[in-house]
């Protein structure tokens, strides 16, 4: 990890050992006891930079993800920027996972392919440019072996000030990013594309976002705490606590929280519980360790290991172990994923 041009933002290349420096590598098959990794959010995240399926393929494989903070005028409305970059991966399919922000991407060449979007009724599509909202099952991202662009983690309470409208607007749906933004998209998309490097992309993304982001009416004071309250609880909160918190009843806040941001209160706390977990989990697989299923329900808020697998199957239509093998190829055999119904 290093910080680049005095920009805020790391350069992180990922081998087989995790993240070094910023070396690419010969592609090797990927066995059990080998790493492969990429962030723990996610290229849809929904979260932070895709992965891949595990395979054998001749060649140089390079994966670079570039953490950006927004500036001042952002925060708030953008949690998380990121860059990513990979080359000489094997095809395959990404599993995008619900999270606590929508997703905005710009690519930087192959348009994104999302081949299973959450809303099932939702045809497949390829963007140039694309924005996600909030969803509770796992988008399909195919991919040919190479991908780049910028991500965007937008904050549902600052989707109005940021998109125009509500975050419940987008609920489930993957939209071209012109059919929100209107014109400034392609202004976007060109900026971003034409730029040198990643601190001349983000600094193009910011600026276009930042004149794009004119005050508008905020979400009801008691929607924004009820939220609040849900992310600093981890999701451990039940609604008749946070209807009890704000003041309303738990019909009104249901009503009114869901409008806002696309899920209900229930909905959010068990994404933003799930999120917890799958980014604890990826961190700590990341640096060597055992995955310890019972250990992350037990911190995460689950109440057993078979609720956390239930819900990790809910999400990402995949057991926990199943999807770091998926995603990752990061499965050793002490961790072999059992026979279905075996809670791993």
């Amino acid at each position: 990890m290093s910080l680049t041009s005095g920009e805020e933002c790391h350069v992180i290349r990922i081998g087989p050992a995790g993240v070094s420096l910023e070396r690419p590598r010969t592609r090797r098959c990927i066995r059990r006891g080998q790493r492969r990794q990429s962030p723990s959010d996610g290229v849809r995240a929904r979260g932070t930079g895709p992965g891949g399926a595990a395979g054998c393929h001749p060649g140089r494989v390079t994966s670079e993800f570039v953490v950006h903070r927004p500036p001042a005028p952002l925060r708030g409305l953008v949690a998380e920027a990121v860059g990513y970059a990979q080359d000489g991966l094997e095809p395959g399919v990404h599993r995008g996972l619900p999270s606590p922000t929508l997703t905005l991407i710009v690519t930087l060449d192959d348009p994104l392919e999302i081949a299973a979007h959450p809303d099932p009724a939702q045809a497949p599509g390829r963007y140039e440019a694309m924005v996600g909202g909030l969803h509770t099952s796992a988008a399909l991202i195919a991919h040919p072996g190479r991908q780049a662009g910028l991500q965007l983690s937008l904050t549902p309470l600052g989707a109005r000030r940021l998109l125009g409208l509500p975050a419940g607007a987008l609920a489930s749906l993957d939209c071209p990013l012109d059919a929100v933004l209107g014109p400034v998209a392609r202004e976007l998309v060109d900026r971003v594309r034409e730029a040198p490097d990643w601190p001349a992309r983000f600094a193009a993304a910011d600026a276009v976002l930042g004149r794009v982001a004119v005050p508008r009416p905020d979400p009801a004071a008691e929607v924004a705490e009820a939220w609040r309250l849900t992310l600093a609880s981890s999701g451990r909160l039940r609604v008749a606590e946070l209807a009890r918190r704000v003041g309303w009843s738990e019909r009104h806040l249901t009503g009114r929280f869901r409008a806002e941001t696309g899920l209900g209160p229930k909905e959010a706390a068990r994404v933003v519980r799930f999120d917890r977990a799958r980014r604890a989990l990826s961190t700590r697989v990341a640096a060597g360790g055992a995955p310890d299923l019972a250990g992350l329900a037990a911190a995460t808020g689950f109440a057993d290991q078979s609720h956390l697998t239930r819900d990790w199957r809910a999400f990402a239509g995949l057991s926990p172990l199943r999807w770091l093998e998926a995603e990752f190829g990061i499965v050793q055999d002490r961790w072999a994923p059992g026979p279905a119904g075996s809670g791993t």
